[in-house]
């Protein structure tokens, strides 16, 4: 059973010209991550709004570039169909040409690695203290996840 990805903008922002392009990505991301029949939402928004977020939820006062929200509870459909409900992406569309740049990549790179990383989140994942560093390979098994799929994906274009 495909995934199920649920795309939006904070309110009042106006939408990117290619949010129309997410769905699919994450769904090729969600399906070589190997998750099967699970409902993620990705919010696109300021940073302002995320630093909200990051201070409500983790007592941290700054913008940041990607948070996920676990949630963990299921449902069934009006088909019979269950649904794992993983939970919420929020990605800052101002740290994304920020983080672009620092990582020496463009936009939609960049972009596909905030929504994996987030998707990883999602599950269980995590990476303690360690960060994608330029020239570094990765250590732990969630990094290491992410470069795959990210390989695996390489082709695949959401900023076009």
């Amino acid at each position: 059973m495909p995934n199920r990805i649920l795309v939006s903008t904070e309110d009042g922002m106006e939408e990117p010209a290619w949010l129309s392009n997410v769905e699919q990505f994450a769904q090729k991301a969600m399906e070589a991550a190997g998750y099967d029949g699970e409902e993620v939402s990705l919010l696109f928004c300021t940073d302002a709004f995320i630093k909200d977020l990051n201070r409500e939820y983790r007592n941290i006062d700054a913008a940041t570039d990607v948070l996920s929200f676990e949630d963990g509870s299921s449902y069934t459909d009006e088909a019979g169909n269950e649904w794992f409900c993983a939970g919420d992406i929020a990605i800052s569309l101002e740290t994304l040409p920020v983080n672009a740049e620092y990582f020496k990549t463009d936009q939609n790179d960049e972009l596909k690695r905030l929504i994996v990383h987030g998707i990883l989140h999602l599950n269980g994942l995590d990476h303690g203290e360690e960060h994608v560093q330029e020239g570094v390979e990765p250590v732990c098994e969630m990094l290491k996840i992410q470069k795959k799929i990210l390989l695996q994906l390489k082709e695949e274009k959401i900023i076009n």
